[in-house]
């Protein structure tokens, strides 16, 4: 462990700093650092990077990514019956946004994926459930708080429309019109998109670097979410943007009939995976990398 009270406490025999950057440098990197994990600054070129990593790794393994992305569509279509039997078909665009709340939690499996991959060993499909049950009491706290966050999103939604369209539910025949080009429309997208947008990034940074930590590491939720939003906060200019490029992709994917996610989901998952391990160096963590044999 570095000892950040030397410089106050050195014997007169002890040499004074070299320069006077000494002291600010120790103290930045133990503000950064919890169990050894640190926490690096990253720049909007990157971006670009994680997302040429995630496709390899899709390459390599294309069976596994669309038997994800393949689950997602299947999942997206069930939704969206359930929705128009209910009577509630104006709730697809809320719902559509809201599945990026939940996703990073959906993409464990092709972070293992990602993961066996950088560590050489073999991976199938049956490989990357292990995700899934790798602290698995912790990934559960996290994906109950996530879908608090979908929960309360959709919540919001409904009662968007309630005050924007007078408590009365635009009927299927209009509802694209009613939505985006009645009188009321601007008002409601814009006060949606901010809404939606705060939901998106609260979700985004607690879920940014904590949920892909714990199937990496043995370690925790609370510093997994710690190290997560202090992740975001010291990149958040630049994770912005990472994050705006995950939903301009997962949009394309789902506005040609949600088929475009059977690719672009794992694309996403696989690239956030290199996202987690270019926001933070584990090479000096005292939190061992999970194992779990499977035959």
């Amino acid at each position: 462990m570095t000892d950040t009270t030397a410089p106050h406490t050195a014997t007169p025999h002890a040499p004074t700093p070299a320069t006077p950057h000494a002291t600010p440098d120790a103290s930045k990197t133990a503000h950064n650092t919890q169990r050894g994990i640190t926490i690096r600054d990253v720049t909007s070129d990157q971006s670009g990077k994680w997302l040429e990593a995630g496709w390899r790794d899709f390459k390599r393994t294309p069976a596994i990514g669309l038997a994800y992305g393949a689950f997602c569509v299947v999942a997206g279509y069930v939704i969206l019956l359930s929705l128009f039997q209910a009577g509630q078909p104006y709730l697809t665009l809320p719902l559509g946004a809201g599945f990026m709340l939940i996703a990073p939690l959906l993409a464990v499996g092709l972070y293992e994926t990602s993961r066996r991959l950088e560590m050489g060993e073999n991976v199938t499909l049956w490989h990357s459930l292990n995700g899934f049950r790798r602290n698995p009491g912790q990934l559960g706290a996290i994906g109950v708080i996530l879908m608090l966050f979908f929960l309360l999103w959709s919540r919001v939604a409904m009662l968007l429309f309630a005050l924007f369209y007078n408590g009365d539910v635009p009927p299927l025949d209009t509802l694209i019109w009613q939505t985006f080009f009645s009188r009321d429309a601007m008002g409601f997208l814009i006060t949606g998109s901010i809404l939606g947008g705060g939901f998106a990034i609260m979700a985004f940074a607690i879920s940014l670097v904590s949920i892909p930590l714990l199937v990496d590491r043995d370690i925790d939720v609370i510093t997994a979410l710690t190290l997560s939003v202090t992740a975001f906060r010291r990149n958040w200019r630049v994770l912005i943007g990472w994050a705006a490029a995950l939903a301009v992709l997962a949009a394309c994917g789902m506005v040609v009939f949600l088929l475009g996610l059977a690719v672009v989901m794992p694309l996403l998952g696989h690239a956030s995976w290199h996202a987690y391990r270019g926001l933070i160096d584990t090479t000096n963590a005292d939190a061992p990398r999970l194992r779990r044999v499977v035959p």
